[in-house]
């Protein structure tokens, strides 16, 4: 009767494992497939031809490095599943960091180009025509969002939804007002020159009123980066000074709440500090 509960209860736990094991893979599989269709997605909207397969294959390498690495270095799990972790997903906060400075670099650019653009359609030029002209002299990535939305429209596509496809690109206010004023020119009538020439002097001192935003609210943003690191850097000074001491904060449960309590409070601040410089503008 005993081996009879015994190998039930084995067949259970097999069971068990089988089913966490199948749902993990899965569940990973999604994942995999998921990011990997996020990354092609944003390559593709900032121009960069990389394959999508290639950084996953990369990421999931540096991933293996950094742990096997650091647990060799620092011979403690939870930080080298934390560093491995960061690393992990590194990937995908600089391919937010390179889309969020391709849309500013697109808005900077934005008011030259619409009072070229309004010069150009008081001497005559149609709209396409006049964009056209621009995006050959225009830089990047102006010149790439132009050329892609003049290319679709050679394709077939309807120009307002081409302009749609440019504003899901670049999904900015600058690009909504400039897209607006196109779509409601072509739909109503009215000077579409003048239009543009109010929302490019609107978009350049919107940009002049951030740029000053930007310098005022600088030392607030190095007070909290300072913050961050600071604490950081004074833990791995006394670990070298008294590692004796200091261990106790690696290996021991009391040091980890500490270390837990530090990193709560840590982001607590800088996320106070961030709300208090973001200034809508």
């Amino acid at each position: 009767m005993v081996l009879i509960s015994l190998l039930f209860a084995a067949i259970s736990i097999a069971l068990i494992c089988w089913l966490v094991i199948n749902g993990l893979n899965q569940a990973a599989s999604r994942y995999e497939s998921d990011l990997k269709e996020q990354f092609r997605v944003q390559l593709s909207d900032a121009f960069v031809f990389f394959d999508p397969v290639q950084l996953w294959s990369l990421a999931i390498a540096t991933t293996a490095f950094v742990f096997f690495s650091s647990w060799v270095i620092f011979k403690l799990w939870w930080l080298s599943l934390v560093l491995a972790s960061i690393v992990f997903f590194m990937p995908k906060f600089l391919l937010f960091l390179l889309k969020n400075r391709r849309l500013q670099t697109f808005d900077r650019q934005l008011p030259d180009f619409l009072l070229s653009l309004s010069g150009a359609l008081r001497a005559g030029s149609g709209v396409q025509t006049a964009i056209k002209s621009l995006a050959d002299d225009a830089q990047s990535p102006l010149a790439q969002e132009l050329s892609l939305l003049l290319r679709e429209q050679r394709l077939g596509v309807p120009f307002d939804q081409c302009l749609q496809h440019l504003v899901a690109r670049m999904p900015s206010e600058s690009c909504e007002l400039f897209v607006s004023a196109l779509r409601i020119s072509a739909q109503t009538g009215g000077n579409l020159s003048e239009a543009i020439e109010r929302i490019a002097s609107t978009l350049r001192s919107r940009l002049q009123i951030q740029a000053r935003i930007r310098a005022l609210t600088s030392q607030g943003k190095m007070q909290a980066i300072v913050m961050c690191l600071l604490p950081i850097a004074l833990i791995f000074i006394l670990h070298y000074l008294d590692p004796t001491s200091m261990s106790q904060l690696w290996t021991s449960y009391t040091g980890w709440i500490v270390l837990g309590l530090i990193a709560l409070l840590e982001l607590l601040g800088v996320w106070m500090i961030s709300k208090i410089v973001a200034i809508d503008v």
